[in-house]
Formats: C-alpha cells, structure tokens, sequence
C-alpha cells in the first residue's frame, strides 16, 4: 500500500473513532505515531518512514509527490485586507528558519486569501508549537490562519 493510502486510511479511522471532537493537531499526532507504528511492518513495497519524512527531491515519484511531505506545511490565511499580514506570517517563518517554497495570494472585493508552502526541515520547533504562533499572529493581525503539515493535508483532503 502506498504512503498515501495508508495515511488516508488512518487519518480516516482517527476522524471516525474521535468525530466531529477531533481537533487537527491531535489528528496529526495520532495518524504519525499510527505510521510510525506500523512502518516496521509494512514490507519491501518501496513504503518506509524515511520516505515519508523526505523533502521531495528530483528522484521523486509522482505519487510521492502527491501525497506530500512532513517536512513542508501548508498554511491558509483568510481575513479583511490591510497592510502587514503577509510580512507577519512571513517573519513567523523566518524566526523559525522556515523558507517559503510557494506562495499565493489575493484580495478580492477587500478580502484576503493567501496560502503557503513552507519547508519546515530546519524549523527550531515542531510543527505544533509553530502553528500556535501562526495562529496566535493571526489573531494580532485580525485573519485566520490555518496550518498542516503536506502530507496530512493532502491526506485528509481525499475524504
């Protein structure tokens, strides 16, 4: 079973088990200690944790690069335009030593929408502990930000 599968699998049984409760970050710990559990077992099908935590290289699978990263985090950023929403995520990031890999943004009719790919593989903390300050910067800045790690996103996005 690809990586994907299987991380959809268990991101799907963890919803299910914990419903509408669940909240993202406790997901996330649960779908990786579920992977990092059953890695062992899985067998020579190419499938390994060491895969699974890469950042995509040139030697990449096209399933590999859709299931995405857990070095890479997605992160959405919703609210009323005004100035400095983009420089307070960004020097979030940069404290963290984060580099941006994408980004897109937009306003439309006064609103905001902006969504970023960061590779976390040098971040200083963990993926929890930077999307509480992402959060908590958002709520400064008065817009909503949402992060998650790829791999979990694209996952969880197939339900």
């Amino acid at each position: 079973m690809a990586n994907e599968d299987l991380i959809y699998r268990l991101t799907t049984a963890v919803y299910n088990r914990l419903g509408g409760a669940a909240d993202e970050q406790t997901v996330e710990q649960l779908v990786t200690e579920l992977y990092r559990t059953v890695e062992p077992f899985l067998g020579s099908n190419g499938t390994s944790y060491s895969s699974f935590q890469s950042f995509p290289t040139s030697s990449t699978t096209a399933a590999e690069t859709r299931e995405g990263s857990a070095e890479r985090m997605i992160i959405s950023v919703f609210g009323v335009d005004h100035p400095g929403i983009v420089a307070g995520v960004s020097q979030i990031l940069a404290a963290a030593d984060c580099s941006i890999v994408d980004i897109n943004q937009t306003v439309v009719q006064g609103k905001f929408a902006m969504v970023i790919i960061a590779n976390t593989a040098r971040a200083r903390e963990s993926a929890a502990e930077l999307k509480e300050r992402l959060r908590r910067e958002g709520e400064q800045l008065g817009v909503r930000i949402y992060a998650q790690r790829e791999d979990l996103f694209n996952a969880m996005h197939r339900i």
